[in-house]
């Protein structure tokens, strides 16, 4: 899922306009799930969803109303439209959805989870909701917590939030969304605190800028991976020829895999233009933190380096194991492109079964 925090731009002047819709809560069937979220503008949705279709369009509609107004809304939608009625059918279940236009004032909050997840630092956002019984009034106060750092948590609520928050990272979940039951408060105010995990990107690493490279590079953006791709041919490592990619490294591959941290978040798909680049980019590799390891080649050359890793010591037999080669699930790929989908549907398998 992408990080819809890191689409909030940078100015205060720009955020300012901005609005952040988020499902809170949901019953029965519904287009999305707690947690989903989604950025309005002026002009209406600028990144993300909350369902789409009538829904998104009545949020739409609130969210755009909330850019003058500045007042946060924290709505429950019925979702039991009749075709009849002329708008799409809906699902027949009930959602929440807080629609935030005060961006802008939880900046440093903001500024904080861009921090964390540009350095790979999972987190959680606590947002503590008061609504006031009768007058309408919807207030919004938001903090972030990793597990080094959660200074700016209250001590009132550290009791209530911080055994969660080691669970919620630990998890690696990033559609966790969780709603902690509040003591009860003797005036109008009811209380209402929601945790979501943050986490960042996991990084897909392409040894190799050419067919395969190219083609993977675009599918691992539409599935959410930070792509760097490597390749020491300058003519192919570029982003004209690879315009998906967030980082394109020029130069010796093996060198720039050693250089890479490797951590459990990190996928290495090696698929160079020769064998003696492959084994440089998997010299650099192998054994390491990664969560997956893949390397193109037929049997034949897959077992051939197998036996010369192990005769030269460069790897043992436990960590050879570990190596997706042939990479990819079979499924009788035959194109440059179907090789590419058959490496990306085992990097989802590996990264949902971790």
């Amino acid at each position: 899922m992408k990080n819809i925090y890191l689409q909030i731009p940078l100015s205060v002047s720009d955020a300012s306009v901005l609005v952040l819709a988020t499902v809170t809560r949901t019953e029965g069937s519904t287009p999305q799930k707690a947690g989903s979220s989604a950025l309005f503008g002026k002009q209406g949705l600028v990144e993300g969803t909350i369902g789409g279709g009538v829904l998104e369009g009545r949020v739409q509609t609130i969210a755009i109303g909330s850019i003058d107004t500045k007042k946060p809304v924290h709505k429950l939608f019925m979702l039991d439209t009749n075709v009849s009625d002329g708008e799409d059918a809906l699902c027949g279940g009930r959602i929440t959805i807080l629609v935030d236009p005060e961006i802008e004032r939880h900046r440093n909050v903001f500024d904080s989870l861009r921090k964390s997840s540009i350095a790979g630092i999972p987190g959680v956002l606590i947002t503590l909701v008061t609504v006031t019984t009768g007058e309408d009034e919807v207030g919004i106060t938001r903090y972030w917590a990793t597990e080094n750092d959660r200074s700016q948590i209250p001590e009132k609520l550290k009791p209530l939030v911080e055994p969660e928050i080691s669970s919620l990272i630990t998890r690696n979940d990033s559609y966790d969304f969780r709603e902690l039951k509040m003591p009860e408060v003797r005036d109008k105010t009811s209380p209402m605190l929601f945790l979501e995990p943050v986490i960042p990107a996991p990084r897909l690493i392409i040894a190799g800028a050419g067919h395969i490279g190219k083609a993977l590079s675009q599918i691992g953006r539409m599935l959410d991976f930070e792509v760097t791709v490597i390749d020491d041919r300058r003519e192919f490592a570029n982003s004209e020829n690879i315009p998906l990619a967030n980082h394109i490294i020029n130069g010796d591959i093996g060198s720039a895999l050693e250089k890479i941290e490797k951590r459990y978040d990190t996928y290495i798909v090696i698929v160079t233009r020769g064998h003696r680049d492959d084994g440089n980019a998997l010299k650099a590799c192998i054994g390491s933190d990664a969560a997956y390891i893949g390397m193109i080649g037929s049997k034949t050359k897959v077992a051939l380096m197998h036996r010369e890793f192990i005769e030269k010591g460069w790897a043992t037999d436990e960590q050879w194991g570990r190596i997706f080669a042939p990479v990819g699930l079979d499924i009788k790929s035959k194109t440059v492109e179907e090789i590419a989908v058959s490496i990306a549907a085992q990097l989802i398998q590996i990264k949902n079964i971790k």
